[in-house]
Order: structure tokens, then C-alpha cells, then sequence
């Protein structure tokens, strides 16, 4: 069953700031804490780690307080002895060294918000920069649940926003519907970027969990606005998810104008068929780039080195798509950056295209260990001849911004 919460008509669209697109043929994990996402689920996610807080680990990162806020700052940009040049801004990942899993990127003019799966406590994490260099962390953006959510549960996951008039924000995200003891997707409103978030629903926005399509949950939802002004919404139908036990699948359907709706029903847009995604694809996110349509996705099991990212090309946002990524991943495990994932597509005040993901820090690749997915940023190309999307990540030396 698909639940549509409804908005009053008539709000006309704003720009979105983030775009996250699909190309023409042919899913994030995570702390979220368990993606374990139905009841007895045998899904790739493990319990969350314990709480931390903003900024530490001081080895990789230095954590300041804002005066302003006494929030903490987490400044990624190499020193001078660290080879950074007055005249040339660079990052070094990551830029949240903490666990920031499932990362998405907004930004409002020339402020960037950050925004991540539930931790230390919060349902949503979240952050803001100015020159995706230094980052401060902001409070919960979603503070309260709807009543029909598991609270403390760490089961928030995967949160995503889409900006409609320049005032209203709607925040989509992940969470336990305790009627059916799935994950499912819901959607918030706030007036500015950082919140905080208002959920009013009485139920799910988007919950396969019956009838012809009782795919034991949604979840990862990931917002992306057409050329044309269309809004559509990604997600993943959580099959992994015990009685299922089935592949999982990505989903599109094009939302109304206001975000709170979907127009027509969901099509599939990429199921996992790779040896590589085993046992799991999840994480989708899309953008579109001279016309053509990328889905990127992440695949394979969260906690460890294998877990990684692939993408597909689609002839609409709703597709059909086809897998690009067929003989192996198209980002994976580099240097001390292990496991990437959950990636999200955004673009600098320059106009350049960025991905922000998630990574363990070697050698740790498990909660239980100690480890944290961090949030890190690596910019986005395309191959001049055939339009192939080239990375330059993940990196873990200083880039220029």
C-alpha cells in the first residue's frame, strides 16, 4: 500500500538545490542502525553504533566551537603544513569525521546543509557550511516523530530534502511504522533549510507493505527535480527484509507540486542481478546531466571494505534504466576510505557537480569495532566520449574547491 499524505493545491515550484537525476536504460544502508529493516529482517545493517558526539578525533579532524553557537566546527581544510594554499581552498576527507552515515547535501544560495541518519541520540543530523571545508553541526532537524513512528529506535535513516517555495523545505526520511513493523518512508515541513521539521502525518507517505505490492517496507527516499520543474522521488522497496527475503528494488514516481504527494503510481527502475551488489542494492539518487539521466545506487553488505557504489542510465526519471556498473562497482574501497556509500549527488556555488558519501575509516569497517561512516564530498565528471560518469574519489588527500 502506497500512503499519500496531501498538501493544499496551488504552490508553485522553486528551483530545488540539490539534483539527483537518472539516465537513459536500465539503493543507502546503514545507521541508520540496523538496516535489519522488517521484524527478523535478515537485511545488511547491524545495530547502530554507540552515540557520539560532533567533531571528535582530534588525529583526523580539528573540532572548534562557533562562537555564535557554541556548536561544534568541524574544520576539514589542510593547514599550511598540510599543503594548503591561501589562494587556493582545498578539503581533505572527512569533512565530518564522525558518524554522519547516509549524507545528503542541500544548498540555499551559498550556505550548504548537511543533513544524516539518526545518531548520538537525534533522529536526523545535521550541519552547515560555507565553503564545504568547515562544517557546523546544527540540532536535531526533526526533533519529534509522528505518532505512528518507533521513537528511539534507532531506525531514522536516509533523510533527503526538496525546497518548494523559497520558505518551504519537506524532509523525507526513513522510520519503523509500528502498525506494520516495516520501514517506511515520511515527510516533514519547515519554513527554512535547517528546521526544525514538522512531521503531521497520522501515517507512512510511502509503505509497501500490501496488497500487490507488499515488498516488506520503503525506505532511502531521495528527491530529484526535472529540467522542467517536475519533482520526482527514489526509493528502495525493502524485500531484503525478512518474510520477504527477496532482491531488493529501486522505485521513482513523480511527486506534486508541493512535494506531500505522489503523482501515479511507482515504476521499478533497477533491481539487483550483479554478483558485486550481493546480498543488497539500496541508496538511490539521481541527476541529470546534458540531457541524460544518471541513478546511482549503492550495493553489497554496509559493514565492510566491499560495500561500494554503481550507477545506471535512464531514458526518463521514472526510466527505464540500464545498469552501467555490470562487471563491478563505480566507487568503491580507496586508500584509508572503506566501504563507500550512500551517495547523493549535489552541486557547488560554481555549478560543479559533487557526490557527498559515507565511508569507514581503516581498518575499522564495523560499529562493534568502533568504527564511524563518515561524511566525505569528491567531485563528478563525465567522459567527453560517451558520456561515461568519471569520480575523483574517494580521496583522502587535500582537493581544491
Amino acid at each position: 500500500m502506497l500512503t499519500i499524505s496531501l498538501a493544499p493545491a496551488g504552490v508553485s515550484f522553486a528551483a530545488a538545490l540539490v539534483l539527483v537525476g537518472c539516465s537513459s536504460s536500465s539503493s543507502s544502508s546503514g545507521p541508520r542502525g540496523p538496516n535489519d529493516s522488517g521484524p527478523d529482517a535478515s537485511g545488511s545493517d547491524a545495530p547502530a553504533g554507540p552515540p557520539r558526539e560532533a567533531g571528535i578525533d582530534a588525529d583526523s579532524t580539528d573540532a572548534r566551537v562557533d562562537a555564535s553557537t557554541d556548536a561544534p566546527v568541524i574544520d576539514s581544510s589542510p593547514g599550511v603544513d598540510g599543503g594548503r594554499d591561501a589562494q587556493a581552498p582545498t578539503y581533505l576527507n572527512p569533512v565530518i569525521d564522525q558518524d554522519f552515515p547516509d549524507p545528503f547535501i542541500l544548498r540555499q544560495g551559498t550556505t550548504y546543509y548537511a543533513f544524516a541518519t539518526n545518531a548520538a541520540g537525534e533522529n536526523v543530523q545535521a550541519a552547515s557550511s560555507m565553503d564545504l571545508a568547515h562544517w557546523t553541526i546544527l540540532p536535531d532537524a526533526l526533533p519529534t516523530l509522528p505518532p505512528w513512528a518507533a521513537k528511539n529506535a534507532s531506525l531514522t535513516w536516509a533523510p533527503s530534502v526538496l525546497q518548494r517555495q523559497p520558505a518551504s523545505f519537506v524532509l523525507y526520511y526513513t522510520a519503523r511504522d509500528t502498525a506494520s513493523g516495516f520501514q517506511c518512508i515520511s515527510r516533514a515541513q519547515a519554513a527554512t533549510p535547517a528546521g526544525p521539521y514538522v512531521d503531521d502525518s497520522t501515517s507512512p507517505f510511502v509503505c509497501q507493505v500490501s496488497g500487490a505490492q507488499s515488498l516488506c517496507g520503503s525506505i532511502d527516499p531521495s528527491p530529484f527535480v526535472d529540467a522542467d520543474g517536475t519533482a520526482y522521488l527514489v526509493w528502495k522497496s525493502d524485500e531484503n527484509a525478512t518474510p520477504c527475503n527477496s532482491p531488493p528494488r529501486l522505485w521513482s514516481a513523480q511527486l506534486s507540486v508541493d512535494g506531500l504527494s505522489l503523482v501515479g503510481p511507482p515504476t521499478q527502475m533497477l533491481v539487483m542481478n550483479e554478483p558485486w551488489q550481493q546480498p543488497i542494492i539500496e541508496g538511490p539518487s539521481m541527476t541529470v546531466i546534458a540531457g541524460n539521466y544518471y541513478l546511482l545506487y549503492s550495493a553489497n553488505n554496509y559493514e565492510s571494505a566491499a560495500y561500494a557504489m554503481g550507477y545506471a542510465t535512464c531514458l526518463s526519471p521514472i526510466g527505464p534504466c540500464e545498469n552501467l556498473s555490470e562487471g563491478g562497482p563505480f566507487i568503491s574501497s580507496a586508500a584509508t576510505a572503506l566501504g563507500p556509500g550512500g551517495g547523493e549527488f549535489f552541486d557547488d556555488v560554481l555549478g560543479d557537480r559533487f557526490v557527498v558519501y559515507h565511508a569507514w575509516t581503516a581498518p575499522e569497517t564495523t560499529y562493534s569495532a568502533g568504527g564511524a561512516r563518515s561524511m566525505r564530498i569528491d567531485r563528478l565528471g563525465v567522459n567527453a566520449d560517451g558520456g561515461a560518469l568519471t569520480f575523483a574519489g574517494p580521496s583522502t588527500t587535500p582537493q581544491p574547491l
